[in-house]
C-alpha cells in the first residue's frame, strides 16, 4: 500500500536520495526544506508519516516535533540529523518520535523503519476501528432506557467505566441484561482497546472451571498435554465477566478472592506468579443474602466484589422503557433480517404491557424477533405476538396450572425451598412480603427458612 510521507530537511541532495529509495517502496514523496514549507505543506497536503531533520534553518526541529504531534496526533514521525546526542533521542522519543536515525545512513535501514513506523500505524487504526465498532455495539447507546432507574444506572456506568476500580459486582434477575451492562462497562472505558473475555460459571465441574479461569501447565492433570493461559491472563489489561459467579465454589471463591486482593495467581499445576492487571465484573441473579446466610459464598470475597455494586431492575419494574425498546429490536431486526416494519398496533403493544415478563428483556427481545421474522403485514399486530412457554399438542394441560409436575417426577421439598427462596429474592428478604405472595403468614415462611437452612 502506498503512503505520502514528508521529508523535512535543509540539504537537497538528503532530500533527493530519500525519495528516489521511498519511491522504490511505492510511496508518494513531498518535500520541505525547512519548518515554515513544512507547515504549509501540513495544512493542505494528506500526510501519513514525517522524516524529520533535528536542525533546520528556521527553527527548531524538536519544536516543530512538538506542533506536529500536537495538530496530528496519529502521524508517525522519525527524527533524522546528523547531530546525534544522546539527550535529543530521549527529548525526540519523549515528544512522541517513533524512530531515531543518525546521518549517515544506511538507506535500507531508513526505509526499513518507515515501512515498520507505516505498519504499526495502519495496525493501530484497524484497532481503533475495530474498539469503535465494539463500542457501536456495547456501548452506553445500547442500554435502551429514560426510566428513572436507568438514566441512574447510566449515569453509574459512565463513573465506573472511566475509574480504575478492578472489581464490579452486577445484580439482576436472568435475562435482564447484566452481560450488555458489563460490556458497556468495558468499552466505556480506557481498557475498550484490550480484551474482553467472559466465562459463565453455572454448572462446570470445579476442576475444570479453575482451569479455565487461571490456566494449567503441561502435565497438571491427565488431558493436560499443553499449557494453557486462563481467561483471567488473557484479560491482561481488559476486563473478564464472571456470569453467575454465586455458582462458583467455595474453595475457588478463595482462590479468585487470593487473585484480586494480591493481582497475581499460579496457573494449575504452577509454581510462579502470573501478576495480572484485569476488571472483574461479575454477575449473579442468585440472592447473595442467603448464600451468605446458608455459606454457599464467601463474605470475605461478596465485600471484596461488591465495592461497586449495580443493581440491574427487571423489565417489569420500568414499564415507562417498554416502547423504546420495542422500537430498538424492531429496527434491529428489520436491518438482520430485511423487513421493513414500520411500528406496532395499539392491540399489540397493549399486549405487552399487560405481560409480566419472567425472562425479562431477552424474553421481549426473542418474542419480537419472532414476530418480526414472521410478520405479514407493515405493522405488528396482535396476532404477531406470541407471550409465555409454548405446549406441545396433545398435551391437554389443565388451564391455569402454576406448576408443571415433570414426567419423571420430582422431589416436593426441593420444589417449596425454590418457591420460597424465588420469594424472598424477588423481595429482597423481605420476608412479609415474601408470605404475601406465597399466600402464607411471615411465621409460616420463617418455619420454612428454618427447615431449609435458610435462617442466619
Amino acid at each position: 500500500m502506498a503512503y505520502r510521507v514528508l521529508v523535512v530537511d535543509d540539504e537537497k541532495l538528503i532530500r533527493w536520495s530519500i525519495r528516489e529509495r521511498l519511491l522504490q517502496e511505492r510511496h508518494d514523496v513531498v518535500e520541505a526544506e525547512d519548518g515554515a514549507t513544512a507547515n504549509r505543506l501540513l495544512e493542505h497536503t494528506d500526510i501519513d508519516l514525517a522524516l524529520l531533520d533535528l536542525r533546520l534553518p528556521d527553527m527548531d526541529g524538536i519544536s516543530l516535533l512538538c506542533g506536529m504531534r500536537e495538530r496530528f496526533p496519529d502521524m508517525p514521525i522519525i527524527i533524522v540529523t546528523a547531530y546525534s546526542t544522546v539527550d535529543n533521542a530521549i527529548e525526540a522519543m519523549k515528544q512522541g518520535a517513533v524512530d531515531y536515525l543518525t546521518k549517515p545512513f544506511n538507506m535500507d535501514e531508513l526505509a526499513l523503519a518507515v515501512n515498520r513506523a507505516l505498519d504499526e500505524r495502519q495496525l493501530r487504526n484497524r484497532l481503533h476501528a475495530q474498539v469503535a465498532q465494539a463500542k457501536t455495539r456495547f456501548g452506553l447507546d445500547q442500554l435502551v432506557g429514560e426510566s428513572p432507574q436507568m438514566l441512574a444506572i447510566k449515569e453509574l456506568v459512565r463513573k465506573i467505566a472511566r475509574s480504575d476500580a478492578s472489581t464490579v459486582l452486577i445484580l439482576g434477575e436472568s435475562g435482564a441484561g447484566k452481560d450488555l451492562l458489563a460490556r458497556a462497562i468495558h468499552y466505556e472505558s480506557a481498557r475498550a482497546a484490550n480484551p474482553f473475555t467472559t466465562i459463565t460459571c453455572t454448572a462446570i465441574p470445579d476442576s475444570l472451571l479453575e482451569s479455565e479461569l487461571f490456566g494449567h501447565e503441561r502435565g497438571a492433570f491427565t488431558d493436560a498435554h499443553a499449557q494453557k493461559r486462563g481467561l483471567l491472563e488473557l484479560a491482561e489489561e481488559g476486563t473478564i465477566f464472571l456470569d453467575e459467579v454465586s455458582d462458583m465454589s467455595p474453595a475457588l471463591q478463595a482462590k479468585l478472592l487470593r487473585a484480586i486482593e494480591d493481582k497475581s495467581f499460579k496457573r494449575v499445576g504452577g509454581v510462579h506468579d502470573i501478576c495480572v492487571n484485569a476488571r472483574i465484573i461479575a454477575a449473579t441473579n442468585q440472592n447473595l443474602d442467603l448464600a451468605l446466610k446458608s455459606g454457599r459464598f464467601r463474605i470475605d470475597l461478596y465485600y471484596r466484589l461488591s465495592t461497586l455494586p449495580i443493581i440491574l431492575p427487571p423489565l417489569r419494574e420500568r414499564p415507562g422503557d417498554l416502547p423504546l425498546l420495542v422500537d430498538h429490536f424492531l429496527a434491529v431486526y428489520n436491518r438482520e433480517f430485511h423487513r421493513s416494519i414500520g411500528g406496532i398496533q395499539k392491540e399489540a403493544m397493549d399486549r405487552l404491557r399487560g405481560y409480566h415478563w419472567p425472562g425479562n428483556v431477552r424474553e421481549l427481545r426473542n418474542v419480537l424477533e419472532r414476530a418480526v421474522l414472521l410478520a405479514s403485514g407493515d405493522r405488528l399486530v396482535e396476532n404477531d405476538i406470541l407471550l409465555g412457554h409454548l405446549t406441545m399438542p396433545g398435551s391437554h394441560e389443565p388451564e391455569g396450572r402454576l406448576v408443571r409436575l415433570p414426567e419423571k417426577g420430582c422431589n416436593l421439598a426441593e420444589v417449596e425451598k425454590d418457591l420460597v427462596l424465588q420469594a424472598l429474592g424477588r423481595t429482597h428478604g423481605n420476608q412479609t412480603q415474601a408470605a404475601t405472595l406465597l399466600g402464607l403468614s411471615r411465621d409460616q415462611v420463617r418455619y420454612r427458612m428454618d427447615k431449609f437452612g435458610l435462617l442466619g
